[in-house]
């Protein structure tokens, strides 16, 4: 059985978390997270140098980190990954989207906000700053799902498994998403999906 180890409070942990539910694969949740020391263990770093979660252990003991890329592996085959040359190439543009502009604004204003422990790096620069990078990431998936229902097109993707994970917790963060009606419809059809699970979910015996 695949084991997944990350934090449950973590929107880049709920990726693959999410992913497996809507496709019913078994799994193991092991809580880990860096405000305990946790990823910081002999133990964890012999799994990952770079100390970070999500990771997944697989069956046979290989290790595989990174949340998008966890996605690719376990979406591979299924429903989520488009197997046309050009489509996939589209899904694996708004995965790298996500990861350079979106989550490192959106979610990181999450995060200064949600955990007093970093409460001193939440100067009024770095709110305004991505509070205004994190609308421009807003503004782009508006644009797009202005056109396609889901992210990548008409059918729900990885793309959406991806973007979904923190832009729900936009308006925690600050954002207004009245600004942004198909973003905010979008996250309707997205939990409206076969198998959705909510971010603190784990599997029975986790």
């Amino acid at each position: 059985m695949i084991t997944l180890y990350g934090s449950l409070d973590s929107g880049n942990c709920y990726k693959p978390r999410l992913l497996a539910a809507k496709l019913g694969l078994p799994f193991r949740h092991v809580e880990v997270n860096s405000r305990d020391g946790s990823t910081r263990t002999a133990e964890f770093l012999a799994k990952n140098p770079n100390g970070k979660v999500p990771l997944m252990e697989l069956d046979d003991g290989r290790l595989l980190s990174e949340s998008n890329a966890m996605l690719f592996y376990l979406g591979e085959g299924t429903r989520f990954l488009p197997a046309d040359r050009y489509e996939r190439a589209v899904v694996c543009q708004w995965l790298f989207f996500e990861q350079y502009s979106h989550e490192p604004y959106i979610a990181v204003r999450r995060a200064l906000i949600r955990y007093p422990e970093r409460k001193a790096l939440a100067t009024p620069e770095r709110m305004a700053e991505t509070l205004a990078t994190g609308n421009r990431a807003l503004g782009v998936m508006e644009t797009q799902l202005a056109k396609t229902p889901f992210i990548a097109g008409e059918a729900m993707s990885l793309a959406d498994i991806a973007l979904f994970a923190y832009t729900q917790d936009a308006d925690y963060a600050g954002y207004d998403l009245g600004r942004f009606p198909a973003v905010a419809a979008w996250l309707e059809r997205v939990r409206a999906e076969p198998g959705h699970v909510p971010l603190e979910w784990t599997p029975t015996g986790s």
